[in-house]
């Protein structure tokens, strides 16, 4: 009976797990596959005869679509790059060096993560227009090269570090620097490939921060460029539905390969003090 019981929760399991992974694809099939329709039949189930990408093809044609995936992909990775580079070292300073006021500046890096992001705007703003940033990509990479709330999991990843492993590192003739670079990088390969997730898809998806530093058309991020798509043929459905496919099909393709990452990372950065 019990072999039968765990036949049974596994089954279960597996059921609820698949019903679960349905609810979250039949969003992403219902956008690919009206994208590929003519407007008269958006919604409705049609032979594959009628599939086209013409609906692709109006969006390339009539918007610079090319240089939004640019826009987009310079500024993902910079902030992608900054924040694998620079966060886990603020997060490695704050959970091993002794230095005055270090208490201090975690308590200010804990009051920050509670500021929501758009309070800051327009100081951001106020401050960019001064450097002569607004209305280039620079605006919208800088002020995220690091962030708080990264850097806090990178503390918290380091803290589960055991320190005989520096220590070992120290006295074979290491250095602080060195025993960062050559010993810790190397086993935080989880911690990294989480941050460069969120960073990934939070740059890649943003549209308050591009929309309000940005405001020309070329210079446009996907994102908000398909909003200006939507706001011409707000009556098109089948062009929105191809500039949300267009939008989306990265993120997926990069978390697919990544999530088991993502889960790995959040399991290690508990909170310790």
């Amino acid at each position: 009976m019990r072999t039968r019981g765990s036949v049974v929760g596994k089954v279960l399991t597996y059921f609820f797990l698949a019903l679960l992974a349905l609810i979250f694809l039949v969003p992403v099939f219902y956008v690919m596959y009206n994208s590929l329709l003519p407007k008269r039949y958006i919604g409705s189930f049609v032979p594959p005869s009628v599939w086209s990408l013409d609906n692709y093809k109006e969006l390339f044609a009539d918007f610079p679509i090319m240089g939004w995936y640019k826009n987009t992909a310079i500024s993902t990775l910079s902030v992608v790059l900054g924040n694998i580079v620079f966060t886990p070292m603020a997060g490695y300073g704050l959970a091993r060096l002794r230095f005055p006021g270090k208490k201090v500046i975690f308590v200010c890096l804990m009051l920050s993560m509670m500021i929501p992001g758009q309070l800051v705007l327009l100081p951001q703003y106020i401050m960019m227009a001064q450097m002569g940033l607004v209305d280039t990509l620079a605006a919208i990479i800088i002020p995220y090269l690091s962030q708080s709330m990264f850097i806090f999991m990178a503390r918290q990843f380091f803290y589960g570090i055991p320190e005989e492993l520096e220590e070992a590192a120290r006295i074979d003739g290491l250095g602080r620097f060195g025993t960062y670079v050559r010993i810790v990088l190397p086993i935080s390969g989880v911690l990294i490939a989480t941050i460069a997730i969120f960073n990934f898809t939070g740059t890649w998806n943003s549209y308050l921060v591009p929309s309000t530093f940005i405001s020309t058309l070329e210079k446009f991020v996907l994102v908000v460029g398909l909003q200006t798509v939507n706001n011409e043929h707000f009556q098109q459905e089948n062009l929105t539905l191809a500039g949300v496919f267009l939008l989306s099909f990265p993120v997926i393709i990069f978390f697919m390969f990544t999530q088991k990452f993502f889960v790995q990372g959040i399991a290690t950065s508990g909170i310790k003090s």
